[in-house]
């Protein structure tokens, strides 16, 4: 893949990190909680996040489009960029580690539990018992390894209210935030409004602006009527409001 190729797509690549994130970090979240819960992580849920090299689940994508964003333009995305290939490819690869002690749990503890209520000849059940131990350790390893993604996880939002002002302009992505407003908060909790801030400082109603022009770009004339609304109830004087109207109705017409 060209530089040039990658600089072109940059405002996808922005945008579906972004919404990838989002998505990787609300699933994550709710199986931490049910493991705060259970004590139990399921299995099938990491395996499809994760996917395989053939059939690549959301985490792995996001992963691969990090890697392409940040690390293929780490000249123009410094150090910022480089915390973020790297903390997304964290998350990755310690899911990958959980996926495998999830599967042990869920597998193999409930037969050796099994076994430790049969009556077994003496060297038998003292083997089990030893192998029990280091399936407890696997216990152990998976508290770990839920502390660290969500510290990660932690990061990044950090890291992406510091990263994205650079994208501003980028109507993909504030059309991504006027579709998906509910994930958006979800993932940013308290933190959401200062998103918005860092972004778009004192013209919260350019994203809506930005998506309206996207919209009506993709020929989805009534949704970018319905953004520019937006946009004119948060500040009727914005001198874009009014180029924007004539270009979708010149479109209806």
């Amino acid at each position: 893949m060209s530089k040039a190729w990658i600089r072109a797509k940059r405002p996808d690549f922005v945008r579906d990190v972004v919404r990838d994130f989002c998505q990787v970090h609300r699933e994550l979240e709710r199986e931490f909680r049910h493991f705060d819960k259970t004590g139990h992580v399921d299995f099938t849920v990491i395996r499809n996040l994760l996917g395989q090299e053939t059939n690549k689940g959301l985490l792995w994508r996001l992963k691969d489009t990090a890697h392409l964003l940040f690390k293929k333009n780490a000249s123009e995305n410094g150090l910022l960029g480089q915390f973020l290939d790297w903390s997304m490819g964290y998350i990755f690869h310690d899911t990958m580690k959980l996926k495998e002690d999830a599967y042990q749990q869920q597998n193999y503890a409930p037969w050796f539990r099994e076994l430790q209520r049969r009556q077994l000849p003496e060297n038998a059940r003292h083997v089990s018992q030893e192998l029990m131990r280091v399936l407890d350790q696997t216990n152990e390893s998976i508290q770990r390894e839920v502390n660290r993604i969500r510290f990660i996880l932690f990061n990044c939002r950090s890291l992406l209210v510091e990263y994205l002002p650079r994208h501003r302009d980028n109507e993909l992505l504030a059309r991504f935030f006027l579709a998906s407003e509910e994930l958006v908060r979800e993932v940013f909790g308290s933190g959401y409004p200062r998103l918005v801030k860092a972004i778009y400082d004192d013209e919260p109603e350019l994203m809506y602006l930005l998506a309206a022009r996207s919209l009506r770009t993709g020929g989805w004339r009534e949704d970018a009527l319905r953004a520019l609304a937006e946009a004119e109830r948060m500040n009727p004087h914005h001198n874009l409001l009014g180029e924007e109207r004539e270009r979708i109705t010149a479109k209806r017409s």
